[in-house]
């Protein structure tokens, strides 16, 4: 049997980056553009808001640090490299018309090894023993929980004890839903990812919205980053640590049907599968190798039960991956 108030808060903490990188790809895919570089982003996101924390942790010379700054700095810098690997993306995908899985791809392995460059010349920098970079002061700042929340039991230890960032997923991806489909913004966005040249005519900007729609979704996707290393990592950087991480949030885009809401609930989910195998009988790599399959091989069982069910809601937007050219139509 597990133990659900130690499984359920791990599981939660498992799949928040997960639900930020899926919130973030949604958002980007329903403006019709497929950014398979979400696992670069959330690197490029991690590693940037790495840098920002360790310079502003460094330049105190052991006074003590700023609740505000150690928060905004690390942030900020975490929004801004992944605002510019948005940006990029989407002046070759957009502007230029390159193939958006080739240059997702490309971006992923630029993001993984910006990541490790970075990375690896902090961890010089401190002349560690071990090849990490510990932000403990930072990463403090990220984990504070509610005040209440160690008095109140269970209760607290299942839904208080998160760090503000967990809840920060949670509001984005349920505001996320929001505007995608009750507002005016979202059915622009919705019919520039089904139609471009029937939204086009319509008057509506289409490079504007998949500029800023795959903008935003890059930068909340490197919160996952962000999150992964002070939250979860405990502010400790370790080269190539973030593990498949990026492309089980692509996964679980396909598992959510493309709604962000389900993403909350699906992210916890994944969380819990990717863990799952610290709870279950059965020691040997090959056993964990299994049980780590599992988000995988649900994604493809649901996926494949909502292409036999061929409910149009429930498919991707019509020009999912498809460039766009005025003078095609």
């Amino acid at each position: 049997m597990l133990d659900l108030v130690s499984f359920f808060p791990r599981a939660v903490a498992q799949g928040i980056p997960l639900l930020f990188g899926s919130t973030g790809e949604i958002i980007t895919e329903k403006s019709g553009n497929l950014n398979l570089g979400i696992p670069g982003v959330m690197y490029v996101g991690g590693i940037c808001g790495v840098i920002g924390s360790f310079l502003y942790e460094r330049s105190l010379g052991g006074a003590p640090i700023n609740p505000v700054l150690g928060i905004l700095i690390p942030l900020l810098c975490c929004l801004l490299g992944s605002l510019l690997m948005g940006l990029l993306y989407c002046f070759l995908t957009v502007t230029l018309r390159a193939n958006q899985n080739v240059t997702g791809l490309a971006m992923t392995t630029f993001g993984v090894g910006f990541g490790n460059f970075f990375g690896g010349s902090l961890i010089k920098l401190t002349g560690a023993d071990v090849p990490s970079i510990a932000l403990s002061a930072t990463s403090n700042l990220f984990r504070t929980t509610l005040p209440f929340a160690s008095t109140t039991g269970a209760f607290g230890k299942l839904f208080l004890s998160f760090g503000f960032l967990a809840y920060v997923a949670i509001i984005v991806a349920f505001a996320s839903s929001h505007v995608i489909n009750h507002t005016r913004i979202g059915l622009h966005l919705r019919a520039v990812g089904e139609d471009p040249a029937t939204a086009d005519a319509a008057g509506i900007d289409i490079t504007r919205y998949k500029y800023v729609s795959t903008c935003l979704g890059c930068m909340i996707a490197g919160l996952g980053g962000l999150y992964y290393v002070m939250d979860y990592a405990n502010g400790v950087w370790s080269n190539d640590a973030f593990g498949d991480r990026g492309w089980l949030a692509i996964a679980l885009v396909i598992f959510t049907i493309w709604r962000p809401s389900l993403s909350v609930f699906a992210s916890i989910l994944f969380g819990g599968l990717y863990i799952l195998y610290l709870y279950m009988p059965g020691s040997g790599m090959a056993v964990k190798e299994l049980y780590k399959m599992l988000p995988y091989v649900v994604t493809i069982i649901v996926l494949v039960f909502s292409s036999l069910r061929n409910k149009r809601e429930n498919q991707p937007p019509e020009s999912l991956g498809l460039p766009y050219f005025r003078e095609d139509r």
